[in-house]
């Protein structure tokens, strides 16, 4: 899985400052759409984001820019697509030249993203924006499918999909309607959880990553052994087909474990799904050939329990493992599980809060 993120900010932008390109001379003090701003201000405010974000990946930001930004008063409407175009291209640089595994602080909802994130938030902002000016200055706008799934499968992993890409995503910002859903009056996109361990990140990985990973592909990672586990790409197609029911709930998905010290992927490790109403949740892993042995999936199931069970909505979690696994039952143990039950094929592990 090839990264797209810096073909998808240029393709959006291209597709945004070539349609409001025709109307530069219509007034852009308009409102644009369901906004309280005009659509001046709505372009400002879009060539702003990309900044922000472009700033923020380059720079490693840790907290929030203290970035303050608008157009010269005397500015016409050709300026505002001007810096829209060259924002964009400051962001496609910054995705280009930041280091896969590189995270910068956003707010939404886990406090940091990396370069796909912000690439598909600065796709997001170009497309709706483009959208909400366009409405406003009575003009016909559709971006190419394509970059409504890029955005929708990469920091909208909680909306269920539909067969057009562009109405799901207008649905799920508050923009328009969808057959069957009620209106959203409140969103916010979800860039990936991340779970620091002593040599190790747990990656949450996006529908998008899941679905290559099911499929043969990489998941934009680069593995110890050149591939995953088969285990990995099975846990990645049960997270697709709770995406596609509209069930998926990111934190309780797939978490790739990569290697501080070089970036590779090593193996993966998740749930099975949220936790239950008595708060119980089930947890599976596997590790590449050429990473056994070397304590990094107790490491990491240590971290993922420790993140779960200081939630509120969970109280125990569980893992299966069958009874020739010596390997896998040392792992569980040592992270604090204890054998709580046994059928003829596998025992059964329980760790309390």
């Amino acid at each position: 899985m090839r990264s797209m993120g810096g073909e998808r900010v240029e393709e959006a932008v291209a597709s945004a400052v070539a349609v409001l390109r025709t109307v530069t001379d219509r007034d852009w003090e308009a409102r644009a759409g369901r906004l309280e701003w005009s659509c001046r201000r709505t372009a400002e405010h879009t060539a702003g984001a990309l900044l922000k974000y472009a700033g923020g990946l380059a720079g490693r930001a840790e907290t929030r820019l203290p970035l303050t930004f608008g157009l010269a008063e005397d500015a016409g409407n050709d300026a505002a697509l001007d810096l829209l175009r060259t924002t964009g291209a400051l962001l496609v640089a910054a995705i280009r030249t930041t280091p896969r595994e590189v995270r910068a602080f956003h707010p939404f909802p886990f406090h940091s993203a990396n370069r796909e994130g912000f690439a598909a938030m600065g796709v997001t902002e170009v497309l709706l924006h483009t959208h909400d000016i366009a409405e406003g200055l009575g003009l016909a706008y559709e971006p190419p499918a394509e970059l409504c799934a890029y955005a929708l499968t990469g920091i909208f992993p909680q909306v269920r999909p539909s067969p057009d890409h562009w109405r799901t995503l207008l649905w799920a910002t508050g923009r328009g309607d969808l057959p069957g859903r009620a209106p959203v009056t409140e969103w916010h996109w979800y860039n990936n959880l991340v779970i620091p361990a002593e040599r190790l990140t747990l990656e949450g990985i996006t529908p998008a990553a899941a679905a290559d990973l099911h499929t043969g592909g990489t998941g934009g990672f680069e593995w110890l052994d050149g591939e995953p586990f088969e285990g990995t790409r099975e846990a990645a197609g049960m997270l697709v087909k709770a995406y596609e029911a509209g069930v998926h709930r990111p934190e309780w998905g797939v978490f790739v474990l990569v290697r501080k010290e070089d970036g590779r992927a090593v193996g993966s490790m998740g749930f099975h799904g949220p936790p239950d109403e008595e708060g119980r949740a089930e947890v599976g892993y596997d590790l590449v050939a050429g990473a056994r042995g070397h304590g990094y999936a107790t490491e990491a199931l240590r971290s993922l329990a420790a993140w779960a069970l200081a939630r509120d909505d969970v109280g125990t979690l569980c893992a299966t493992v069958e009874r020739a696994n010596t390997p896998s039952q040392g792992v569980i143990t040592r992270a604090g599980f204890t054998r709580v039950g046994e059928d003829e094929e596998t025992y059964a592990y329980a760790r309390h809060r």
